[in-house]
């Protein structure tokens, strides 16, 4: 059964909710946010970018969703590339209430599967930093293979951070 859904502009309140009662939680594994990004208003327009970025076959916005039918974290396939590379980026997060109930590890076999059946993909890349052991269970089960660490890669809480560059190459190719 699915756990993930593509979201819409009509779901900015929820995510604006969801975003700022996780904001301390979710601070140590993403980019610094400005305070528009926790509003009803910065999150509608976080999601109107994203699914003009959808439209044009460059990501897809997906919401993650709770068995009562909340949403309960994103996960996105990012810079979506076609010709040579036929590849994407994968990034999620769950709020810290829905961690450990196996949300994030169905989200991302949701995303596998749009990635590898719908847009048929070659691969499929996510990094960690270092010390997100449980961001990397997950990615583990759902068989990427850790293959670099890349020093600096990405400006994570406000610095710069060592990755753990994780693939998943189309079992089909």
């Amino acid at each position: 059964m699915a756990v993930t859904r593509l979201l819409s502009v009509d779901d900015a309140e929820e995510l604006a909710s969801l975003v700022c009662e996780n904001r301390d939680f979710l601070a140590p594994w993403q980019p610094l946010h400005s305070e528009a990004y926790f509003t009803a208003d910065g999150q509608r327009a976080s999601l109107q970018q994203a699914l003009d970025a959808y439209r044009r076959e460059a990501m897809v916005p997906l919401g993650i969703v709770a068995e009562d039918g909340r949403l309960a974290g994103r996960i996105s396939l990012n810079s979506i590339i076609r010709g040579a590379a036929q590849s994407a980026a994968v990034g999620y997060w769950v709020s810290q209430a829905d961690n450990g109930r196996g949300l994030a590890s169905a989200a991302v076999a949701d995303a596998v599967d749009i990635a590898f059946g719908q847009l048929g993909l070659h691969r499929l890349q996510a990094e960690t930093v270092l010390l997100n052991t449980p961001s990397q269970r997950v990615l583990i089960r759902n068989r990427f293979q850790p293959f670099a660490i890349a020093p600096c890669y990405l400006k994570i809480a406000g610095r710069w951070q060592d990755q753990i560059l994780f693939q998943r190459l189309n079992p089909s190719e």
